[in-house]
């Protein structure tokens, strides 16, 4: 069952930038961490960024300082967090995928990941 849907991937030439999206299906009791992940063709799926429930944030090498995981907030909008991405390049692109630790109301704690959201980065 799906409870994660990430959007905001698309095509963008290298510099540019986008802004991915998780929202989720059920309604949250309670946020312990997320992440974003990626996968290129033929490449295994890395960690991208990720932020605990504290506000803690760890980013790969390769995006320090283009890119910026962060949370939403605020109540009720059905959205976890964003995922910020600027100066774009071609070794960016990859499916990205957003995780989360969560308990959703009327459901025990559990590990949530999304069906992906393509990202091209044209050069």
């Amino acid at each position: 069952q799906v409870q994660l849907v990430e959007s905001g991937g698309g095509l963008v030439q290298a510099g540019g930038s986008l802004r991915l999206s998780c929202a989720t299906v059920g309604s949250i009791y309670m946020f312990y961490s997320m992440a974003w992940y990626r996968q290129a063709p033929g490449k295994q799926r890395e960690l991208v960024a990720s932020i605990t429930s504290g506000g803690s944030t760890n980013y790969a090498d390769s995006v320090k300082g283009r890119f910026t995981i962060s949370r939403d907030n605020a109540k009720n909008t059905g959205y976890l967090g964003y995922l910020q991405m600027d100066s774009l390049n071609p070794d960016d692109t990859a499916v990205y995928y957003c995780n989360a630790d969560l308990r959703l109301t009327g459901v025990w704690r559990n590990t949530y990941w999304g069906q992906g959201t393509q990202v091209t980065v044209s050069s």
